[in-house]
């Protein structure tokens, strides 16, 4: 993530194809968000939702359970998928807490989340990994950058967060996304990590205030290979990959948007 402006996440926002993503992603949500099922049972569209993309974050990180086996499972500490999808579960509980500390302390919810995902109280839980500390992470191939690498752009993210920013939210969110993912600044768990800081961004932003837009949903839909390969766009730090990387998170949002239309029209029809 390079860029000279004053507000680089403004810059970022005028990157060829991203207006249009912006946009797109705009015009989605404020139709899921008129739909007259949404103006009665928001909440219950919104626990669908975190459900939903607590199931596709888990699968983007290894653990590809159908829906119907998150929803009647209660055992999630008995091997590693399990704990996989537990973690991705609490994760989305959580993320709505946190919404009035983000602007002000990132880094500390970022470590928050984190130890919320362990759910153990090992000594690298809950804190950026140290020099020689090794990374698991399924899936994400990049090059891992050094503790010292981490602990800079780590900073310099959270002075982003802190000084705000008239970028749209799919930019921001996206950056976020992004550069977590790139970083991997944990020993664990970074992909349900940043995909949960995504979407407190998202929420937070006022784009989705009601958290009925599951982007996780959309990732999963997209793909690992197509998630990886943006990925690696961004971690370019070309304008061409950025703006590519910006452009698969809009579309994975507009994908949860269908998703929770498609619970808004499932629950209207069992009202009629």
């Amino acid at each position: 993530m390079s860029t000279n402006a004053a507000d680089p996440l403004v810059a970022l926002g005028g990157l060829p194809g991203v207006p249009d993503a912006v946009d797109s992603v705009r015009k989605a949500v404020d139709r899921v968000y008129g739909h007259r099922v949404m103006r009665r049972r928001s909440n219950e569209i919104a626990s669908e939702a975190a459900l939903r993309g607590a199931r596709g974050s888990a699968a983007l990180s290894g653990a590809d359970w159908a829906l119907e086996e998150v929803r009647r499972r209660t055992d999630f500490g008995s091997e590693p998928e399990a704990r996989t999808v537990g973690a991705a579960l609490r994760l989305g509980a959580e993320a709505g807490q946190l919404l009035s500390i983000w602007r002000q302390s990132p880094l500390r919810v970022l470590a928050r989340l984190h130890l919320v995902a362990a759910a153990d109280a090992g000594d690298a839980v809950g804190r950026p990994r140290q020099s020689g500390e090794a990374v698991a992470e399924p899936l994400i191939e990049l090059s891992l950058p050094d503790a010292d690498e981490v602990a800079g752009r780590l900073e310099g993210l959270s002075r982003l967060i802190i000084a705000g920013s008239s970028a749209p939210a799919l930019v921001t969110a996206a950056i976020v996304h992004g550069e977590l993912l790139a970083l991997r600044p944990f020993t664990s768990y970074n992909g349900l990590v940043a995909r949960t800081a995504e979407r407190i961004v998202l929420i937070g932003s006022g784009l989705d205030p009601k958290a009925v837009c599951p982007a996780e949903v959309g990732h999963a839909e997209l793909g690992r290979a197509a998630y990886a390969a943006a990925l690696d766009g961004y971690a370019s730090g070309t304008p061409q990959g950025v703006a590519a990387w910006i452009a698969h998170c809009g579309m994975a949002v507009e994908l949860g948007v269908r998703e929770s239309t498609a619970v808004c029209e499932a629950l209207q029809r069992g009202a009629a």
